[in-house]
């Protein structure tokens, strides 16, 4: 791991699922260089870190692997993946790979070897294959049975995973996006952390964990943090259900998290409905980066979500297709308003907000106190943890407003204040001018006037 980039756990990172962005058909063809062609963009929206979805040879999307060690001809070849890598690291970009470790794909050349040779196949051990019947059934992810699950209590597993993971840091990646690593026993990513450590000992490890004890998960995996699901599926309820009682609660047990280990936070993935129509519309998902890009984690952002795209999850065949579009060749080819409507603007919010956080790192790990909460509602302070430097610990204050009216006399803590960041005026996307914004000083501090569906952010002087 490069010694002269940010550490992957304070990085801010941009995620994006490439067989999607790049356009892909089946045939094959160097489709990795247009991402590679994105990099400025990356670095001057504000993001220091680059997550990647599978880019190894599949058989279909991607998460249904055939050979972990060829990049998937569809994007290109080793030689492109190198060049990328290091083009990003030029800029001082990080790179996650996408490890999908549970399963592999049924058209995977040695469990179609297993069952041409029967249970006595001498790698029928690395699935779980149920040879009793006339045709073998075998444990699949989730029901889908073109994804075979491994069998993680073999030790030939464990190594097979632990070389295929070394293989990829000894090229040059930074870290791993453990793919449904909730599906896996913790006992097995202790033996292949174990292993990964030993040879590189800063790799950064990502577990995709849904719900369930994420400081328990990464307590026994060895790895150093969980997608923190709980607190996205917060943030849009509360702001669809204009409830924000919701994410005060969830905010309590992302602080204990944050004790233990660094969330990996995010408002969009390829896995969900877009933050746009989530919510609503791109003004209202300006409440939910306002709050990635000021709680404790280490955030990201899902290609898209920045230039307003709108998208649908469905639970059917294709049903990603809509969260998974191909991006311009590259960003020449953006129109002047952005991808979509209010998508310039949106992505200008994106570099103002991931500038803040820049400015403010401590925000990774920061303590969150609740001064206000109503349905509609939220003021909070974010308070830096441990600090031990000159002058009082580092504050900032964000007061979040869903009512379609302003409110106005909002207390923003007991210190003298300035509005560093501010919403649009008149329901526009984006940020306005902090130095419109009324304030009003007391013996008891600074109150504020927040815009109707707005928001702002202030620090002490």
């Amino acid at each position: 791991m490069s010694s002269d980039l940010v550490r992957p756990a304070d990085a801010l990172w941009w995620q994006v699922y490439p067989l999607g962005f790049t356009g892909a058909t089946a045939e094959p063809a160097h489709r990795l260089p247009r991402i590679t062609a994105w990099l400025d963009y990356l670095v001057e929206t504000g993001w220091n870190g680059l997550a990647l979805g599978p880019v190894f040879a599949a058989s279909t999307h991607g998460y249904d692997t055939v050979d972990h060690l060829r990049i998937d001809p569809r994007l290109g070849d080793r030689a492109d993946l190198d060049a990328l890598i290091a083009a990003a690291h030029q800029r001082g970009v990080r790179v996650l790979l996408d490890g999908v470790f549970n399963h592999v794909g049924a058209e995977h050349p040695v469990f179609q070897a297993v069952l041409a040779g029967g249970p006595e196949h001498p790698d029928n051990e690395l699935f779980r294959i149920d040879w009793s019947a006339d045709d073998p059934t075998w444990d699949c992810f989730e029901g889908h049975r073109q994804l075979v699950t491994l069998n993680h209590d073999s030790p030939r597993v464990v190594d097979w995973i632990a070389d295929v993971m070394l293989h990829w840091l000894d090229a040059g990646i930074d870290g791993w996006r453990l793919d449904a690593a909730y599906a896996v026993p913790t006992t097995f990513w202790a033996q292949v952390v174990r292993r990964v450590r030993d040879r590189h000992p800063d790799a950064y490890l990502l577990g995709e964990v849904i719900h369930g004890d994420y400081a328990g998960f990464v307590a026994e995996s060895g790895i150093d943090s969980v997608t923190q699901y709980e607190l996205w599926k917060a943030i849009w309820s509360s702001i669809v259900d204009h409830n924000w009682h919701e994410l005060v609660w969830t905010l309590g047990r992302h602080d204990e998290f944050v004790r233990h280990f660094r969330p990996w936070t995010f408002i969009g993935n390829h896995d969900v409905t877009r933050i746009v129509t989530q919510v609503g519309d791109p003004r209202i998902a300006g409440h939910a980066l306002v709050l990635l890009s000021t709680l404790a984690g280490t955030p990201a952002v899902y290609y898209g979500d920045e230039q307003a795209l709108t998208g649908v999850k469905e639970e059917r065949i294709g049903g990603d297709d809509a969260i998974r579009p191909e991006y311009p060749a590259s960003p020449a080819d953006l129109p002047d308003h952005g991808l979509a409507p209010g998508g310039t603007a949106l992505r200008r919010l994106h570099q103002a907000l991931l500038g803040l956080r820049h400015r403010h790192p401590w925000l990774a790990s920061a303590r969150t106190e609740v001064l206000t909460v109503t349905g509609d509602l939220l003021v909070y302070r974010q308070v830096a943890q441990g600090h031990t430097g000159p002058g009082p610990e580092p504050r900032l204050v964000v007061a979040l407003n869903l009512a379609a009216e302003p409110v106005a006399d909002v207390p923003l803590g007991d210190d003298d204040a300035e509005v560093l960041v501010v919403s649009a005026a008149d329901d526009g996307v984006g940020q306005g001018d902090p130095a419109a914004v009324p304030l009003a000083g007391s013996v008891a501090g600074v109150r504020a006037m927040v815009p109707a569906r707005g928001w702002l952010i202030a620090a002490p002087r």
